[in-house]
């Protein structure tokens, strides 16, 4: 049977309580136990798919295609467990459940409530693979407080009076705002959100408080005697120059003893932070630096490619360099040169995106890394700019363009290289999908095989011709125009494994230059960087000792 840490925030939102919970599963990991961590949010969306970057970031998609919070994307990257659909769940989601259940008559025809049908349905789903883990760590999205977080916090409540005694704990993050003008640091808004959370009948066992510097031992003995914890069970969060420094920040805070301690836990397995001592020191100890432009149109809000920043800091890691990540805003140069927005750039990058906005200024950078020999890696819709670049300028094909443009149009303007997907085949059976279909869901979604080409660039780096990565999509390159495609010279080099979708596309005669349908930066950690990753910041790397 699992042991359960709650993890709540109050004060304001965007403090790190993601973060917090991942460090936290790294630290129980390093003392030997297992972890599973889990976000419950508030929202009533189904899922982040359909929601606009600028609203939300990134959306973060498990293998077994669920669309879930980029704070996944935290879970996997410090733990290494890879996330599941069973791993994230909203209030859309716990409504629609109970509501088909209400249609179908599963409720014998009692009146629906909040308490206890609601809260009920919350509560089975935490409770799933209880018996899989040492601990499990579920993270409630929003602050305490949040109208539409009360059913959450009623259900944990309930979670944990269900549990026997001593089975849950709950770690509440706020925040200790310093006033400069009277040089002081307030402990009052945290002493007040944590009486807000005490109302609803959840007691904090642990305090974990943002600051911009450490806490001193007046303000902690006056949190824990208002709070109602221990001294030692108040911990101080302070800003970090980078994310990875927070297991060994929190180790040192006691956050992982503090923990143990709430359950009882003794003798405490003693921790290994060796892989995070390594991680550290790779970050802090470089060997000079390698500028790459993201090219995008989410630019001004960098959690919309959460994913793509990280993996390329530990592309960074690997080959001991700083990654200094610039966006470059795609519309900038739909109609003009895009040299003097991209010259002096050692690597691009063009990510994933939805919609016709930006696409000129994507498909020129992808020419401009063509035949400026500049690294390129082009995610997603980066790799279908890449096969457009090459279609018009190399293959002849002068109007070649995407069905989902012409689509947005309402009239035909282009040859269709990219033309949407219909049917697919998942497993061992065929998915369809119609261009009507509702937004939500309807993808290509999570984990799929590709064959790689033998000899091929991608096979090199991967070191194998057998690949599963992750997919969010509902556009793919044709393959009727394979054969005109790579008698121009574009190399098809990664396949589904039936040989109809393609996957990968490389240009033979270029320093680096390879498009992908998938998702890499969604597989890569900071101990583990994803091979397509530490190949692209390498190859950068070299192109920067040639500036």
């Amino acid at each position: 049977m699992a042991r359960y840490i709650f993890i709540t925030g109050g004060v304001v939102s965007s403090l790190g309580k993601g973060l917090a919970s991942a460090a936290l599963g790294a630290l129980l990991q390093a003392r030997g136990f297992s972890v599973r961590l889990r976000k419950l949010d508030p929202y009533l969306n189904v899922d982040p798919g359909t929601m606009s970057p600028f609203e939300h970031g990134e959306v973060f998609v498990t293998d077994d295609g669920a669309e879930t919070d980029l704070d996944l994307g935290h879970y996997e990257r410090f733990t290494g467990v890879a996330a599941r659909k069973t791993d994230s769940i909203s209030s859309g989601r716990v409504y629609s459940t109970v509501l088909e259940k209400e249609r179908r008559g599963d409720y014998l025809g009692k009146t629906i409530q909040v308490i206890p049908h609601v809260t009920n349905e919350i509560k089975d789903f935490i409770n799933i693979g209880d018996d899989e883990v040492d601990f499990m760590l579920c993270e409630i999205g929003g602050t305490v407080g949040d109208i539409e977080g009360l059913p959450f916090f009623e259900a944990i409540r309930q979670f944990s009076q269900d549990k026997p005694r001593g089975q849950c704990i709950f770690m509440h993050l706020t925040l200790l705002p310093f006033i400069k003008a009277s040089g002081e640091l307030k402990t009052k808004p945290t002493q007040h959100s944590v009486k807000e959370l005490r109302s609803i009948g959840i007691a904090p066992d642990i305090l974990v408080c943002r600051s911009e510097g450490p806490i001193p031992a007046k303000e902690r003995e006056k949190l824990a005697l208002f709070c109602n914890v221990r001294p030692e069970a108040v911990i101080a969060a302070q800003d970090l120059s980078t994310i990875y420094d927070a297991p060994l920040a929190y180790h040192r805070e006691g956050m992982d003893q503090a923990v143990l301690d709430a359950f009882q836990i003794s003798p405490a397995p003693k921790p290994d932070l060796s892989k995070w001592e390594d991680v550290s020191d790779r970050i802090h100890n470089t060997d000079g630096e390698v500028k790459v432009a993201i090219v995008g149109k989410y630019t001004q809000l960098e959690d919309a490619y959460k994913s793509i920043a990280e993996a390329l800091t530990h592309g960074g890691m690997a080959n001991r360099v700083r990654v200094k990540v610039e966006w470059v805003d795609a519309e900038l140069f739909d109609k003009e040169d895009p040299a003097p927005h991209l010259e002096g750039f050692h690597a691009i990058l063009v990510p994933g995106g939805f919609g016709e906005r930006g696409t000129e200024g994507k498909i020129k950078a992808a020419e401009f890394a063509r035949t400026r020999k500049v690294p390129y890696l082009g995610i997603c819709l980066g790799m279908q700019m890449a096969v457009i670049e090459a279609a018009r300028n190399v293959a002849g094909l002068a109007t070649a363009g995407s069905e989902e443009f012409d689509h947005e149009a309402g009239k035909k303007r282009f040859e269709p290289v990219v033309y949407h997907l219909k049917e697919w085949v998942q497993g061992n059976h065929k998915v369809e999908r119609k261009v009507g279909d509702d937004k939500g869901g309807t993808m290509r979604l999570g984990a799929y095989d590709a064959t790689l080409l033998e000899g091929s660039r991608v096979a090199d780096i991967y070191g194998t011709t057998s690949i599963d990565e992750r997919h969010r999509h509902r556009y793919e390159v044709d393959i009727k125009y394979r054969e005109q495609l790579e008698e121009a010279g574009l190399c098809f080099s990664g396949m589904s494994p039936d040989g109809r979708l393609p996957e990968i596309i490389e240009w033979s005669d270029h320093p680096w230059f390879i498009g992908v349908q998938f998702h890499p930066e969604l597989k890569s950690k900071p101990f583990a960087p994803h091979p397509l990753f530490e190949d692209f910041v390498r190859a950068a790397k070299d192109a920067s000792r040639l500036v």
